[in-house]
């Protein structure tokens, strides 16, 4: 059974403030692969990958998160900082990870990704971590994926059909045998300009540092 390795993040909280606070599971650590050439993004096969930001960006950050895992809930918010301090300089990628070992993860990316196919990715995105904690324990938590499709907009019979639908199937699938391609076994897993961000750089000033060290390298080139 797939676990966590160890991971530390620290949740922005009021007036950007990071307070600390970690969430640690234990695994055995896997060699995670830099991301090849023919996977990039924007490479053929790869045009479909989830972009937030300026797509010319010099530098990416391309994540296989759950929506289920906590870590990931965390780092989403600190995700939402960067975008703000890096601006154009960041351009922002998510990968679908579920594990097994989260009851309602794969749901929870067949919903994003259904709402992806009326252009509302993003946006069910955001409220899927916002609202983790509560759909993470709800005994049917594809009701509340519905309201949340609701709440942002979406056609409802589309919603629920596309859920259902074998392109979304499809979506998680392909991003998921993507990242096993790679070594991933855990989330978040992490990359900076293709590059895979070592565990011990996994929180706020390690991630700030790849990114500005990706910056410099970008301004020699």
């Amino acid at each position: 059974m797939k676990r966590y390795l160890p991971f530390v993040i620290v949740a922005i909280v009021a007036l950007a403030t990071i307070g600390s606070g970690a969430m640690l599971y234990h695994a055995k650590k896997p060699h995670v692969l830099s991301i090849p050439e023919d996977k990039m993004v924007g490479k053929s096969g790869t045009e479909s990958a989830h972009i937030r930001g300026n797509p010319d960006a010099p530098v990416t950050l391309e994540e296989y998160g759950d929506f289920q895992c906590p870590p990931c809930g965390m780092f989403a918010t600190f995700v939402g900082q960067l975008e703000k301090e890096y601006d154009s300089r960041l351009r922002v990628v998510f990968r679908n990870f579920p594990l097994g070992v989260h009851e309602h993860a794969r749901e929870a990316a067949l919903a994003a990704e259904a709402a992806g196919l009326q252009d509302h990715f993003w946006e069910m995105h955001d409220v899927l971590y916002r609202e983790q904690e509560t759909w993470s324990k709800a005994p049917n938590a594809r009701e509340l994926f519905e309201s949340y499709a609701g709440t942002i907009g979406l056609d409802l019979d589309k919603f629920r059909k596309d859920m259902d639908g074998e392109k979304t199937k499809e979506r998680v699938e392909a991003d998921r045998q993507r990242g096993e391609s790679l070594g991933i076994q855990t989330t978040p897993t992490l990359f900076i300009n293709n590059q895979p961000v070592d565990q011990k750089d996994r929180n706020p000033q390690g991630i700030r540092a790849e990114i500005n060290a990706a910056l410099e390298k970008k301004s020699q080139t």
